[in-house]
Formats: structure tokens, sequence, C-alpha cells
């Protein structure tokens, strides 16, 4: 018997139809720029109806970055359900390793980035997600730790975390980067400074 239920047919439906939106706008955003497509253009694309997209996304910039509320489940989800014995930055790092590196030599993820590079609204975007991210990050790390959720070590522990997928980008080797980035939370600087 399977842990989990299975996701029914209308379930599967309505996240591949998100798919579909998200998939469309992000290729007319690359092909023609954020600031020359309309949402219409993207529901057209996508063959479905503005008030569908707008079901599935809040906001035009919301289509660009369509896995965000995954990714922040995955954060939150990788140090509350981490392996007994270990600890959260681990835990942490893990889930860094699996996800964001194989990103690293996606090749799509120059195109991405350099839209969200040049488009203000798209940065902005990214800053307020960040924060958010951040923000829901560091209580769940104090949670997780029994310390008060507003607690600065947390927090700050949050937001490096969620800088190091930026870190790697064109180097040789992302998961080198990343692991070198995960020592100096661990090890602290002045040991890495020492070596």
């Amino acid at each position: 018997m399977p842990d989990s239920p299975t996701v029914g047919r209308r379930e599967r439906k309505k996240a591949a139809t998100r798919q579909a939106i998200a998939d469309a706008a992000l290729r007319l955003f690359l092909e023609r720029g954020f600031e020359q497509v309309s949402v219409r253009d993207v529901a057209d694309r996508a063959d479905v109806s503005t008030t569908t997209l707008f079901a599935h996304f809040p906001s035009k910039e919301a289509l660009v970055f369509d896995r965000e509320e995954d990714v922040e489940a995955g954060l939150i989800a990788a140090i509350r359900e981490r392996p007994a014995g270990q600890d959260v930055i681990e835990a942490l790092r893990a889930h860094v390793l699996k996800l964001y590196v194989p990103l690293a030599s996606d090749p799509r993820l120059r195109g991405f980035t350099e839209l969200v590079d040049r488009t203000p609204a798209l940065r902005e975007y990214a800053e307020r997600m960040w924060m958010r991210h951040a923000a829901a990050l560091g209580s769940a790390i104090a949670q997780e730790l029994g310390r008060d959720a507003d607690d600065i070590a947390c927090w700050a522990l949050a937001r490096f975390v969620l800088q190091i997928p930026a870190l790697p980008r064109g180097r040789q080797d992302p998961r080198a980067a990343v692991e070198t980035v995960f020592d100096l939370l661990v090890h602290g600087w002045r040991a890495q400074a020492a070596s």
C-alpha cells in the first residue's frame, strides 16, 4: 500500500495546465523579452483563457518563477524531514547538492538568469521572493532548533543558504563550490582562512 495518496486525474490535469502556461511564458519571454509579451500572448500560446492563466498565476512575474512555492516547501521539508541524527546544516547541504548542482549545468539557466538580470520587474520580484524564502526558512530552522522565531543566527544561516545556488555559476566544478561554501558555514571563516 503506498504511503501517499495517488494524485487524481483532475490534479494531474491542473498541474499539466499550469506547467504548459509556465513553459509557454518562459519561451515567449526569452524570445521577445519580458516587457514585450502580454499576459494575453502567454494565454494564447498556452491555449488557455486569461482567466485560467490568472487562476494559476497571480501576476505576470509569477509566470517566470513558477516553482517558487515548491522551492520554499523543499527547503523547509529538507530540515523537517531530515534523517535522525542529521543536523540542520547538513540536511540543507544535501538538499542544495541534490537540487541545485544539476541546475548549474542546465543550458537553460543562462538564458533564465539573463532574463531576470535585465528585467527590473523580475529582479524586484526575485528579491521579494528571496526575502519570503529567507523568512520562512529562518523561522523553520529556529523552530527545529527550539529557538525564538526571530533568532538572528537562524535567519543568517537561512540567508547564506539561499545565496549558495548563485555562487557556483560559471565555476568548473559547481559541486566543489557548493561544498566549499557549506564547509565555510560549518567550520567558520577562521578555520578556512588558516588552511
